[in-house]
C-alpha cells in the first residue's frame, strides 16, 4: 500500500495536498500561481491521457518491469487464466510457484505457503523473504489483477473487492494444491493481503464455507488492518470516483520530490531506512499503477448487500481458529501497530471485557496521522504504553521462554487445567474445563523504530522476520516445516559412507585463529592418515604453533570417530559438548557453551605467555578448537554467539569474522536467521499465546 488512504486519496482536498507538498503560502500570489499551474498541468495531463500520448512518467513499461524482475520470479513464474467461484474471469494472472527443492525426498503433503500482497504492491515484494522460505516449504504467490505482470482485467468493478480477491487467491491455490494428498495451506499476507487472507482463514467467514477452504491451517499477517474504512476514510474513497487518473498521477509525481528521501518512500520504509531499502521501495512505487490503485481503493468500500465485500473487521478476525502470527512495525504510518493489539485483544479476551471504543479509537487516530510521519506514529504507539507491560523481553530468551514470560506477566490469560498436545506437528492447546474445541496459537511481534510498512523487505528487519516466521511455522503449525527436521529426514545414509567421506576430505581441517580465541575444525577420523588426533597435535597443537589448539571441544552428538586419548597424549585437552545436527542451538545450549568456554579459558594450558626474554613459549596465545562434523554451521553458531556475548562483537562483524577465517562461513540460512532473531535488535515481543 503506497500511502495511507486518508492522506493520499483526499479527492476533495487535492489542492490542499498539493499546497502541503509545494510548501506555498495559500494566502499569497504564489499560491494562486501554483494553483493555476497545477490546474493547467492537470488539464494537459488529462488531454494527453485521453489521446493516448501521456508519457510514462510514473509507471515503467512492461518490458522495463520484466527487466527488473528478481531472478527467483523470472525462473518460477507462469501466467494462467483463473475463474473464481462467483464467475469472474481473470484472463492473465502471473503466478509464482516454487516447489520444495527436495520435494522428492520429503512428505508429499508438506503444507503449501501462499503469499498475498497488499494495495499498490505486487508479489515480488515477498522475494527477499522467499529466498529463505522456499527452502522450508513449497511457495505460491500471485500478482493481483493490474499489479506486477498481471493484466488489469476484467473491467467489472465487482472483480476488485476484497471478497473477489479472496476467491481469486483460492482459485490459484486450487491450481497448485496437491488435493490427492490433502495438502494443507498456510497464508502469509501483507497489509490489504492480510484482510484477504482473514476472509479465507476465519471460521466466521461465509467465504471459507463457500470455497471449502478448510485446508487453511495457519495465517501470518504482516502489518494487518483490523477493520473496514471508518466514516471519514469511506467518504474520501467515495470521492475518488470523480478524480481523473491524470490528476492522481500529478499528486503522486509531486509526492516523489526528493528522490530516495521523498515522502512517498519514507512513508513506507520509515525515517531510518537505508538506501538499499529505499531503492527497493522506489521500484515498487514505480510499478504501482494509479488506475489500479484507485480501482482497488473503491473495492474497499462497505456494501449494504454484502459486508464481506469491504475490509473484514472484528467478527472475521475473532473467528480465526488457526495459528495466527501478527507482525507490525513501530514506525508504520500506513497501518498502525496498534491494529495488532486490537486483533490480539479480540482473540484473547472475553467479548464483554473488550472496550467497544477500541476499534474506532484506532481508526480515528489513524485518520489524523497526517503524512505518515514516523515520529507521529511512534508517539501514537507510545500513548498506549500504559495498557501493556513496558518491560522488553530479551531477544536471546528464545520463543519458548516468551510463552512463559507472557503467561506469567498476564496470569488472567492462563487457561485452567491446560492440556497441551501435539497433533500432526501443530501445537494445540485445549481448555478442558470449558469443554471447547477452540484451539490455536497466537503470536504478536512489533519491530521497534525505524521498522515500518515495508518491514518484509527492509534490510534491517528481513533476516529477523524470516527467522521468526520459520520458527512459528515449525513450532505452531507443522514441525515438518522446520529446515532442521527436513535435513534430518533426508539423511538416509551414515555419516561416513563414501559420499560423505569425499565431502569430508575436501574440507580444510582447521581454520586460522578466530578473534584470537577459537579455531573451527572438522572432526578427526582415527583411520585417516592426515587428520587423526596424533597428526592434529603435530600440525595444530599449541606446543607447535604459538596460536595452536590447546583444547578441543567436540559438539557432535554421536560418539567421536577418533580416540580422544591421542589428543591428551600430545597435551591437548578434549571436552565433549553434544548437540543435535541441522538445528540451531537453543538459548540454553548457547548459555552452557559460553560458560564452558569461560571455564576452559581459565585452564593453565590456555594462559598466554609474555616471556620478554624469548624463552620457550614466548608470545604463546593458545586457542580452543571447536568441531561438529564439518565445522561450519553449529560450530559457527556457537563461536559467533561467544564473540557477541563475551567479546562484545557486533553481530555482523562476528558473522564476517567467522566467514573470513572459516570460508564460506555458516552455510545454512536458518542458522544465520536465528542469530539475527536473537541478537540483531531488541524487539518489543510479548511472546506467543497458546490457548
Amino acid at each position: 500500500m503506497p500511502s495511507s488512504i486518508t492522506d493520499r486519496l483526499a479527492g476533495t482536498r487535492i489542492m490542499d495536498r498539493i499546497r502541503s507538498l509545494t510548501h506555498v503560502n495559500p494566502t499569497g500570489n504564489m499560491w494562486k500561481s501554483s494553483t493555476l499551474l497545477a490546474t493547467i498541468l492537470g488539464l494537459i495531463l488529462l488531454r494527453s491521457w485521453r489521446t493516448g500520448r501521456l508519457p510514462q512518467l510514473l509507471q515503467p513499461t512492461k518490458k522495463q518491469r520484466e527487466a527488473t524482475e528478481p531472478s527467483l520470479f523470472t525462473k518460477h513464474s507462469s501466467f494462467k487464466t483463473l475463474t473464481t467461484a462467483s464467475g469472474h474471469v481473470y484472463p492473465k494472472i502471473r503466478i509464482f510457484y516454487h516447489p520444495h527443492m527436495q520435494a522428492a525426498k520429503l512428505p508429499k503433503d508438506l503444507p503449501l505457503l501462499v503469499f498475498i500482497h497488499g494495495l499498490g504492491g505486487n508479489a515480488t515484494q515477498f522475494a527477499p523473504l522467499l529466498t529463505s522460505l522456499v527452502n522450508v516449504g513449497p511457495c505460491l504467490a500471485i500478482d493481483l489483477p493490474g499489479c506486477g505482470l498481471s493484466d488489469f482485467k476484467p473491467d467489472d468493478p465487482a472483480a476488485y473487492t476484497t471478497a473477489a480477491f479472496a476467491e481469486l487467491v483460492c482459485a490459484a491455490i486450487e491450481e497448485y494444491r496437491d488435493k490427492e494428498n490433502n495438502q494443507q495451506v498456510v497464508l502469509v499476507g501483507h497489509s490489504m493481503g492480510c484482510s484477504i487472507a482473514a476472509l479465507l482463514a476465519s471460521s466466521a467467514s461465509s467465504l471459507r464455507t463457500k470455497l471449502k477452504a478448510d485446508y487453511i491451517i495457519g495465517l501470518i499477517a504482516l502489518c494487518p488492518r483490523s477493520g473496514p474504512l471508518n466514516g471519514g476514510e469511506a467518504r474520501t474513497v467515495s470521492n475518488l470516483k470523480w478524480l481523473p487518473v491524470p490528476i492522481f498521477d500529478l499528486i503522486r509525481m509531486i509526492d516523489r520530490r526528493g528522490g530516495l528521501q521523498s515522502g512517498s518512500i519514507t512513508r513506507m520504509t520509515g525515517e531510518g531506512a537505508d538506501d538499499e531499502t529505499r531503492k527497493l521501495q522506489s521500484k515498487f512505487n514505480d510499478q504501482s499503477k494509479s488506475a489500479v490503485f484507485l480501482r482497488f481503493a473503491m473495492g474497499m468500500l462497505p456494501s449494504a448487500i454484502d459486508p464481506h465485500i469491504a475490509l473484514p473487521g472484528r467478527e472475521i478476525w475473532s473467528g480465526i481458529k488457526v495459528p495466527l502470527f501478527l507482525v507490525a512495525g513501530e514506525s508504520d504510518g500506513v497501518t498502525s501497530p496498534k491494529e495488532v493489539e486490537v486483533i490480539a485483544e479480540w482473540l484473547t479476551k472475553p467479548a464483554h471485557a473488550i472496550d467497544d471504543t477500541t476499534e474506532s479509537t484506532v481508526l480515528d487516530r489513524e485518520s489524523t496521522q497526517g503524512d505518515g510521519d514516523a515520529a507521529t506514529a511512534k508517539d501514537a504507539t507510545d500513548s498506549g504504553s500504559a495498557e501493556r507491560s513496558t518491560e522488553t523481553v530479551p531477544t536471546t530468551a528464545g520463543d519458548l521462554q516468551h510463552v512463559q514470560y507472557l503467561l506469567s506477566s498476564h496470569p488472567d490469560q492462563l487457561p485452567a487445567n491446560d492440556d497441551t498436545t501435539v497433533s500432526n506437528g501443530s501445537a494445540l492447546s485445549k481448555n478442558e474445563q470449558n469443554h471447547t474445541k477452540h484451539a490455536f496459537a497466537l503470536k504478536t511481534t512489533i519491530f521497534p523504530a525505524p521498522a515500518s510498512h515495508g518491514l518484509m523487505y527492509a534490510t534491517s528487519t528481513l533476516r529477523i522476520l524470516s527467522g521468526l516466521i520459520e520458527t512459528f511455522l515449525a513450532q505452531h503449525i507443522d514441525a515438518r516445516l522446520s529446515l532442521g527436521w527436513q535435513l534430518q529426514h533426508m539423511t538416509t545414509s551414515g555419516k561416513w559412507d563414501v559420499k560423505n567421506l569425499k565431502k569430508w576430505d575436501a574440507i580444510s581441517p582447521c581454520s586460522e585463529p578466530i578473534a584470537g580465541v577459537f579455531r573451527a575444525m572438522k572432526t578427526m577420523r582415527e583411520v585417516d592418515y592426515v587428520h587423526n588426533p596424533h597428526e592434529f597435535v603435530k600440525r595444530y597443537g599449541y606446543r607447535v604453533l604459538d596460536d595452536g589448539v590447546a583444547i578441543v571441544v567436540d559438539i557432535s552428538h554421536e560418539s567421536p570417530v577418533y580416540d580422544p586419548r591421542g589428543l591428551e597424549e600430545g597435551g591437548v585437552g578434549y571436552c565433549k559438548f553434544p548437540t543435535v545436527s541441522k538445528l540451531p542451538p537453543t538459548p540454553d545450549e548457547v548459555d552452557h557453551f559460553v560458560e564452558l568456554i569461560d571455564r576452559l579459558r581459565r585452564e593453565p594450558r590456555m594462559q598466554p605467555s609474555d616471556d620478554e626474554e624469548g624463552g620457550e613459549g614466548a608470545g604463546r596465545r593458545p586457542t580452543i578448537g571447536v568441531h561438529c562434523h564439518y565445522g561450519f554451521n553449529r560450530t559457527g553458531f556457537f563461536i559467533i554467539c561467544y564473540l557477541v556475548e563475551r567479546l562484545k562483537y557486533r553481530l555482523q562483524d562476528a558473522v564476517e569474522e567467522f566467514a573470513a577465517k572459516r570460508s564460506p562461513g555458516i552455510k545454512h540460512d536458518h542458522f544465520i536467521n536465528e542469530l539475527y532473531v536473537r541478537y540483531a535488535v531488541k524487539m518489543q515481543r510479548r511472546g506467543t499465546i497458546v490457548g
